[in-house]
């Protein structure tokens, strides 16, 4: 499955091909998707949906920021982060 990524109005974002979320907080969503790590900013954000069977995940608030990042590069820093 590929991953399809649907933001409305800034105000909702829909997220197909999820695996995992990996953190949520009213600021941020790290996500892992197929392809990678997908990460949400925004303002009052909630999870509206979570259909990991079907991976789909669904946020509600203000949404800022969608950033995607290769899986290998985020380990690599939360490795050194911990360290």
């Amino acid at each position: 499955m590929n991953e399809k990524v649907t933001i409305l109005d800034r105000k909702e974002i829909e997220i197909l091909g999820a695996t995992r979320v990996i953190a949520s907080t009213a600021k941020e969503a790290v996500i892992e998707i197929e392809g990678g790590i997908m990460t949400v900013a925004g303002n009052n954000l909630e999870v509206t949906k979570l259909d990991l069977d079907n991976r789909e995940v669904k946020f509600s608030g203000q949404i800022n920021n969608v950033k995607f990042s290769d899986k290998r590069e985020k380990v690599g820093l939360l490795k050194r982060i911990f360290k």
